[in-house]
């Protein structure tokens, strides 16, 4: 993989970065609207190709936060075409890493050494690379060691690079201005975290330590003494990511005990913990052909409070949503439902969103679910394009649903989109006030 000398760090430099890839984009469209006047039958298949292709080649050579809002659109397969559902993919874990002169710069900036007068060995090309950093191998008496190194300046743009990426999310893929505003705020508060080393050391420690006990997992120990604010240590895990894998053909068996497994980590962090891993795309875990699963990247953590959660999983009992009075107040609590909307809107809204949650929520509602069912997924696409079209919601001036959700809602879209490639048929492991009265008794 060919490596970057640089990345732009400045304002004006990623400026320039976004403004030449949207003279591209707009080239592509003048493109493909030729062929359309020659040929009337033309798919948009080659203009999302070219698109996809043009924006990952830009955002992955500028990393940061540019690049993990394509990660995050990925993961949300209702969401994008197949084009960029593919390519942005890529910002998992294959991005163009760093050169070698670039990371040696980093350990002498921050540790005023080399990393080999850190390390017993140091390989200088990256085993993988994403969207904030990326891994070298090294080893340190006689210990493998996974090195993550942050690329430069990726904290200090991260206000900049969402203002530039917000016209580009609302006109590409149609998404509500107001949804987009209200959440940006949650979304740069978590870039922040993922760039604060010395807090995803914390967190690292703390998380992996309370879930050991859960079968079927396993986690990195992490070295204080080696890790600072933009360098981080850990124990080397082997494993496959995901499309690895897969190729290697395993077992039904085997499927459905990594699934339980990462289903269980999940329920454990929400329902115990009260913080989550949020950030479940396939990059983040390694399997085994054993069935065991490792866990990396703690980067990215959703601290649930005590309101939003009573609330938004109260909504995962179907016994409440029976009840339109309960659930309306629900809603009006979660921002699903508003001040400004009239008894009409409030009926229609509670409606849409009741739907929305029996579907999401259908896991929830028997004791073992198979994620291998595509029909079940390809209705979920379906609903979540009914939404992107639905004209009360584009019209709506305020945007609807809590904050605190939508790290939450990307957790569980993204645990159900793995599940879902895993072909997994899992226990649904959950708190006893979470199981409907109604339909244990069917």
């Amino acid at each position: 993989m060919k490596e970057q000398n640089s990345i732009p760090t400045s304002k004006v430099a990623r400026a320039t970065k976004f403004v030449k890839t949207g003279v591209k984009i707009g080239g592509n469209y003048l493109k493909h609207n030729v062929k359309k006047m020659i040929d009337p039958t033309i798919s948009r298949d080659e203009l999302h190709q070219d698109n996809a292709t043009d924006i990952y080649s830009s955002l992955s050579e500028m990393k940061g936060s540019a690049l993990k809002v394509t990660q995050m659109l990925s993961m949300d397969k209702g969401m994008l075409p197949r084009a960029y559902r593919e390519k942005f993919a890529m910002s998992q874990y294959s991005a163009p890493p760093l050169s070698g002169p670039l990371v040696m710069k980093t350990f002498k900036k921050y540790f005023g050494k080399s990393p080999l007068e850190l390390y017993d060995t140091f390989e200088i090309n990256a085993s993988n690379a994403a969207s904030i950093g990326q891994v070298h191998k090294a080893t340190k008496n006689g210990k493998s060691l996974a090195v993550k190194i942050q690329y430069p300046g990726v904290s200090e743009s991260i206000g900049s690079d969402l203002k530039m990426i917000r016209p580009i999310a609302i006109a590409m893929f149609g998404l509500n201005e107001n949804d987009v505003d209200r959440y940006m705020g949650e979304v740069a508060e978590k870039l922040i975290e993922e760039t604060d080393y010395f807090l995803e050391l914390k967190r690292s420690v703390e998380i992996s330590e309370a879930c050991a006990h859960l079968n079927g997992l396993f986690f990195p120990k992490y070295y204080p003494e080696l890790s600072c604010e933009k360098i981080l240590t850990m124990d080397w895990l082997d494993g496959l990511h995901l499309n690895e894998f897969l190729k290697t053909n395993p077992s039904q068996e085997i499927r459905n005990q990594i699934g339980q497994a990462l289903w269980d980590f999940y329920d454990f962090q929400i329902h115990t913990l009260r913080q989550v891993h949020a950030d479940p795309h396939p990059g983040n875990f390694l399997m085994t052909k054993e069935g065991t699963m490792g866990v990396i990247d703690f980067g990215c953590i959703k601290v649930i409070n005590d309101e939003f959660y009573d609330n938004y999983f109260a909504l995962l009992n179907f016994d409440n949503l029976d009840d339109n009075e309960k659930t309306e107040e629900i809603f009006k609590k979660l921002d699903f439902i508003t001040k400004v909307d009239s008894p009409k809107e409030a009926v229609f809204f509670r409606d849409l969103f009741k739907e929305m949650i029996f579907l999401l929520g259908k896991p929830f509602a028997v004791e073992e679910f198979d994620f291998a069912d595509d029909n079940y997924f390809e209705s979920i696409y379906l609903y979540a394009e009914k939404l992107q079209n639905l004209e009360e919601l584009k019209s709506s001036k305020v945007a609807r649903g809590s904050q605190h959700g939508l790290y939450i809602n990307r957790t569980y879209f993204g645990l159900y989109s793995i599940l879902n490639e895993l072909r997994a048929k899992v226990t649904t492991t959950r708190p006893e006030w979470l199981r409907s009265q109604a339909l244990s008794l069917c």
